[in-house]
């Protein structure tokens, strides 16, 4: 186990429309200094195909794309104990405050990526926020029991 805590800021602007959340970054998303930073994760593949784009490669490229469809990024904790990148792994939790992104943006629907980051949401942030949120099954290359063309049909609910 190690001592993990978030090293980036979240990704947002005033005109952001909907939050994603994951637990925390991965060893890949540290190492690069952004989410979704391991090359494996289908995150970057299925909002391109949702939003019919090229795949952004770069942070720069990321943030323009995220900002192009007003989404924002954080994580639901600020800091845990967890081994490698395995959210099953996670003890000692530390929620992040989500009101700053929310009170800073127009947030109308949180999404979170996998049950972990669900059932820590609900747990730590709810009861602060009091807003809903929506779970999407985890883009990880983990969760290989969940085909790109399952997660492209359920991320397809942005485009609503």
């Amino acid at each position: 186990m190690e001592k993990v805590v978030h090293e980036f800021p979240p990704f947002y602007d005033k005109d952001s429309k909907i939050l994603i959340l994951g637990t925390i970054p991965s060893v890949k998303s540290r190492e690069v200094g952004f989410y979704y930073g391991n090359p494996q994760n289908r995150f970057w593949k299925v909002l391109a195909c949702i939003y019919q784009e090229k795949v952004p490669e770069t942070v720069d490229e990321k943030k323009s794309f995220l900002k192009k469809h007003h989404i924002a990024l954080w994580d639901v904790l600020s800091s845990c104990d967890i081994k490698g990148s395995s959210d099953q792994s996670i003890c000692n939790p530390i929620p992040n405050n989500l009101n700053q992104v929310l009170r800073n943006s127009h947030i109308s629907t949180i999404y979170t990526t996998g049950k972990k980051a669900y059932d820590l949401y609900y747990r730590y942030c709810y009861p602060t926020t009091k807003k809903d949120a929506i779970l999407l099954p985890s883009p990880s290359p983990a969760n290989c029991a969940v085909s790109l063309e399952q997660l492209i049909e359920a991320y397809s609910c942005f485009m609503e």
